[in-house]
């Protein structure tokens, strides 16, 4: 389970900063797949960082009781020097894949597709490569929840259905938290959902509902 209570978060600049989230608190249950929607801006991707650990809440706490992985599609700490062998070798220690790390990197070079680039420093990357490599490797691992900021738009059309596939295939050992402005994708993959709005955040048994009360309020007819 995963326990949000009265989280904060801004971005501070030379002007100060507007509250992203507001005293937002939520629990997610236990292999329960959620969507998040909201406008862009609303706080999506920020609540991503912050469930995977890659950013911290100003006040407010997060508790999980499970694995998590880091938000895929929004990349991971790569090492811009070290090739994207290098990088996967390293992650993969440190996550103690020391027994398989062969077989971690063949799984993650076959799922990039990203060809010679794998031996090749990151730093020369694109940005959909670099997605592709994070994507991979966050498959690589065995997490009870999966973190998805636009993951399946990644790539073109056959990886964009690979990607949609092996979230499905891992649904029901694993769950997934999954930020999309595909409501399909978001209807096939999930049950609940979140909608985020002035900094707040509503949580839905039902993803329908979300999906149905973000869409009135941008005048938006649900599809």
């Amino acid at each position: 389970m995963i326990e949000v209570k009265n989280l904060y978060k801004r971005y501070h600049g030379p002007f100060g900063g507007d509250w992203v989230l507001k005293d937002v608190s939520f629990s997610i249950p236990r292999g329960i797949s959620v969507g998040l929607v909201g406008r862009n801006g609303a706080g999506k991707s920020t609540l991503l960082r912050l469930l995977g650990g890659m950013d911290m809440p100003d006040k407010g706490s997060i508790t999980q009781n499970c694995r998590v992985s880091w938000p895929i599609g929004l990349g991971v700490g790569f090492q811009g020097s070290m090739t994207g062998r290098q990088n996967v070798k390293f992650v993969a220690r440190i996550h103690g894949g020391n027994s398989n790390i062969n077989q971690i990197i063949n799984f993650v070079q076959d799922f990039a597709e990203i060809g010679k680039a794998f031996d090749q420093p990151v730093k020369t990357y694109s940005s959909g490569m670099r997605s592709r490599l994070a994507f991979g490797l966050s498959l690589a691992f065995d997490f009870d929840v999966y973190l998805s900021d636009e993951a399946t738009s990644v790539g073109d059309a056959a990886f964009r259905a690979k990607a949609t596939q092996a979230f499905k295939d891992r649904i029901g050992d694993s769950s997934i938290i999954m930020v999309s402005h595909s409501t399909g994708i978001l209807k096939d993959l999930c049950q609940a959902g979140i909608w985020l709005h002035q900094g707040q955040a509503i949580w839905y048994d039902k993803l329908d509902d979300a999906i149905n009360d973000y869409h009135n309020s941008i005048g938006k007819l649900p599809t």
